[in-house]
Order: C-alpha cells, then sequence, then structure tokens
C-alpha cells in the first residue's frame, strides 16, 4: 500500500488586506524567472534588486523600519515622465504582485479606460467622510488620491486598525499608470481569501471580529507547485495574452476550523 500523499496546514484569510506581507518571493521569483528581470543582489547586504530588461524599472526590497520595504521606480518614456510605487513590510504580496504583473504584462490600449476607484465601488466601498476617497466596507482601508481634477496627485492606499494603529501604507506618484493602480486596487477588492503559513506571525490582528481565519489541510505538493504554476503563467503570456484574472492553485476551503 503507498503511503497517502502529505498534508500541511494552512490558513485561509480574509480580509486579504489583514492577511500580513506573505511570502517575497512570489514577486521576485517570477519577475526573475519569467519576465527576464536581472538581480544585483549584494550577499553581504540584507536587501533584493531586481532591474527590468530594457533597465527603465528597478523594484528594491529592503527591511526598513521606518519606511517603505518595497519601492518600484521607472524611468521617464515617451511621453510621461518617471513615477514610483512603494508598499509598506505588511502590503499582501498578492497585491502588490498585481502591480508587477500588470506591469510587465501586455499594455492597454491608450483609449482604455482605467479608474482605480471603479473597482471598489464594485465591491460596495463608500465615499470616505470628511476626506476624498473611499474607504473599505470594513472600514478598515481608506483609497484615495490627492490634488484636484485639475492637476491629479499621488495616491495613497491606507490599511490601519484605529486611529494609532496602522498596518501598511502603499503609495503610487502622480505619474504611476492608472492601469498599475487599477491592478492593485482590483486585487484589494477581491474577496477571495489568501494562504498563509498556518501559525503564521505576520498578521497584523488575529482578532476573530476582523480577521477570519479557516484553517484546513492541503496537499503539500499542491502548496510548493503553487509559485512555479504562477511562473510558468506568467512567462506564457509572451506568446498568449492571458483570458482573464487566474484563481489560486489550490481549490478554496471546503471545511475547516474557522479562528
Amino acid at each position: 500500500m503507498s503511503p497517502a500523499p502529505e498534508t500541511i496546514e494552512v490558513d485561509f484569510i480574509t480580509p486579504r488586506h489583514l492577511a500580513g506581507g506573505g511570502d517575497p518571493t512570489w514577486i521576485t521569483v517570477p519577475l526573475h524567472r519569467a519576465c527576464g528581470w536581472s538581480h544585483g543582489n549584494d550577499p553581504l547586504m540584507p536587501h533584493v534588486l531586481l532591474s527590468s530588461p530594457d533597465q527603465k524599472a528597478i523594484l528594491n526590497l529592503e527591511p526598513d523600519p521606518y519606511g517603505q520595504w518595497w519601492t518600484l521606480q521607472h524611468a521617464p518614456g515617451p511621453g510621461r515622465p518617471a513615477w514610483y510605487a512603494s508598499f509598506g513590510a505588511r502590503t499582501p504580496v498578492e497585491l502588490i504582485a498585481a502591480v508587477t504583473d500588470a506591469l510587465t504584462g501586455p499594455v492597454p490600449a491608450a483609449s482604455a479606460p482605467s479608474d482605480p476607484y471603479e473597482p471598489l465601488r464594485k465591491m460596495a466601498w463608500t465615499p470616505a467622510v470628511g476626506a476624498p476617497g473611499s474607504v473599505s466596507p470594513d472600514g478598515t482601508v481608506h483609497a484615495q488620491r490627492l490634488g484636484s481634477t485639475e492637476e491629479p496627485g499621488a495616491w495613497f492606499v491606507t490599511a490601519t486598525l484605529g486611529r494609532n494603529r496602522p498596518v501598511w501604507q502603499a503609495r503610487f506618484g502622480e505619474h504611476t499608470p492608472a492601469h498599475l493602480v487599477t491592478a492593485f486596487t482590483t486585487a484589494l477588492a477581491d474577496p477571495r481569501p489568501v494562504l498563509r503559513t498556518h501559525g503564521s506571525r505576520g498578521l497584523p490582528t488575529r482578532d476573530p471580529s476582523i480577521v477570519t481565519r479557516q484553517t484546513t489541510e492541503v496537499l503539500a505538493a499542491l502548496v510548493d507547485s503553487a509559485l512555479k504554476e504562477r511562473v510558468q503563467s506568467l512567462a506564457a503570456r509572451r506568446a498568449t495574452p492571458p483570458a482573464g484574472p487566474s484563481s489560486p492553485p489550490w481549490p478554496p476551503p471546503a471545511s475547516g476550523r474557522i479562528r
């Protein structure tokens, strides 16, 4: 009799914006292996530096207790000034990956509309009271764009657990392409849970009235192959553009312990 397939316990967490940062390789490995970004890592320095094949974009991951851990910078191009995006340490990697996937994917037509607020409105986000922008249904995330209609400024998306408990902040410079900001807000508004290692210490809160953790057993091989399948999927875009947003390689939890 062959041994039973190995399983491991994982947590499916909602809302995803309070799931913690996750595994950085979900972003860095596909950029390197599927999109051809080169790395200039110094083994003596605790950071990762990746540059795009055309050397116009640089992604820097550097642990910084006082600032943003992830910084994406892009050089100016025809008709567009330089731009940047940055993300705090606890920004879920699934949200940042949505931006890098959109950056390395097919460029949308210039005429294609892209409103970063639209994915939020579709998921019942409401206008902020006394400030511009939109607020998530649970009140823990605020997305806003500074400036005016005539002179729009930078985007800020901030997750908090009360007035004095910031969790993470994403910042997009005023010249960041709108479809990249929209990719972020689309991933942010996605109601599907994200997977984290069971017992992960990266959660900003374990309050069951705020975060739902559904612990279940998943085939270890399925979890191990998730990153490989992601790399293959992104690499395949060079030949065939994707038909739509991809789903996680593991099935949603049908049952398990709610925490």
